[in-house]
């Protein structure tokens, strides 16, 4: 059972509301780079979270400010999200860190950023598998699925619809050849074939050796493990203008409002898969980031608030914005026993937390985390059917 304030931690709180403070929680996302048309979104849900609890006022008390701060972390530039991050955490002083977004920034940030300076991360889009085992002190969290589950759920999509083999393109960093591997490995233990699994780089003008290359192999399909906003699409775009394939299977780093805008029509039957749920919260999250303004609905909003709420509603629960105390809750608050929490329920949370209840925070994305931290993992298959991106199933 959780047990969540003692004595001690309730003193914690009257101390909190003595002495009122900034808590200042930094965002670092790709606002430029491969994954800049899902950064706004994604930052834009964990500010409805903090927002949401700095309305309430009673985090810790009462009487704080809550801060957002912004660093960008490219995606792919490892030493600028070390800047990025440094400059947040040693100017800034963020009490934690909802972030980052790709797995190779999000690993740097963590070892020379994060661990140094002790500040907890939870990421909501990093899903290296490498991640699972990572030194991390106990400072980081993720309310996305590792790429070992993807790849899990690949394999049975593909083996649903009867298709027995395929090429694949990745992208050349932590996180295309970590889904790219186990993909693999669960497709080919399911009895299929991987005529060809060849790595791209971003940022090309031209792809046509690659898709020369995945053409010669061939396969019934091309699976896209890269970034919509850079080398997947130059792959995809290769791929249809030679005719080398017309259909397609598109991981979570391909699925946005740009990848509907830009190839839904040309690639009817085309299907894919990225972290989601059909849960009550995540309809609950919908109808608020719609009124709020932005796109819930892309990739990783729904993980980006269930993060920035994990890091305050762990405050709550251990009396203390010191990373150091916290981070021992942060499991606490999101898996039973305890009161299932709902996206717009934080202030709720909050207060049963005060008065030395149990949470369990369901979230916009059905948040449990399991082993290191990690999400347990949901996952949205959707098909190109009609010129829009349209659900299948949750798995």
């Amino acid at each position: 059972m959780k047990r969540l304030l003692l004595a001690s931690a309730a003193l914690g709180v009257m101390g909190a509301a003595a002495s009122a403070e900034e808590i200042k929680i930094g965002i670092i996302l790709g606002f430029t780079g491969p994954l800049e048309s899902l950064a706004p979104d994604m930052a834009a849900g964990a500010e409805l979270a903090i927002n949401e609890i700095s309305t309430a006022g009673t985090l810790l008390g009462g009487g704080h400010t809550i801060t957002a701060i912004r660093g960008d972390s490219t995606c792919v530039d490892a030493a600028a999200a070390q800047a990025a991050a440094e400059r947040i955490v040693t100017t800034d002083k963020v009490n934690g860190i909802m972030g980052a977004d790709c797995s190779g920034v999000t690993g740097a940030i963590l070892q020379n950023v994060a661990r140094p300076n002790g500040v907890v991360m939870i990421s909501p889009s990093a899903t290296s598998p490498s991640l699972s085992t990572a030194e991390d002190d106990g400072l980081f969290f993720r309310t996305a699925p590792s790429d070992a589950r993807q790849g899990q759920v690949m394999a049975d999509i593909l083996k649903d619809r009867g298709i027995s083999s395929v090429a694949v393109s990745y992208t050349n960093n932590d996180y295309g050849k970590g889904l790219a591997d186990s993909f693999q490995a669960a497709f080919t233990a399911a009895g299929g074939t991987v005529t060809l699994s060849a790595p791209h780089e971003d940022g090309k003008a031209d792809y046509s050796a690659e898709v020369g290359a995945l053409a010669s192999a061939g396969g019934e399909v091309l699976v896209v493990a890269g970034y919509i906003d850079q080398g997947g699409a130059g792959i995809t775009n290769g791929a249809l203008d030679s005719g080398a394939f017309d259909t397609f299977m598109f991981p979570d780093g391909m699925f946005s409002q740009a990848l509907e805008d830009n190839f839904a029509a040309k690639t009817e039957g085309s299907f894919g898969q990225h972290p989601g749920t059909d849960s009550e919260g995540v309809a609950k999250f919908y109808e608020m980031g719609e009124a709020a303004g932005f796109n819930p609905r892309n990739a990783f909003a729904p993980e980006s608030y269930d993060a920035a709420a994990l890091i305050l509603l762990a405050m709550q629960a251990a009396g203390s914005t010191d990373p150091q105390v916290y981070k021992d809750k942060v499991l606490d608050v999101a898996n039973a026993p305890g009161e299932p929490i709902q996206p717009g329920e934080l202030a709720k949370a909050i207060e049963i937390l005060a008065g030395g209840g149990d949470i369990d925070y369901v979230g916009a994305s059905a948040v449990e985390l399991i082993g290191p931290g990690e999400s347990a993992g949901n996952y949205r298959e959707f098909e190109m059917k009609g010129g829009k991106i349209e659900t299948v199933r949750f798995r």
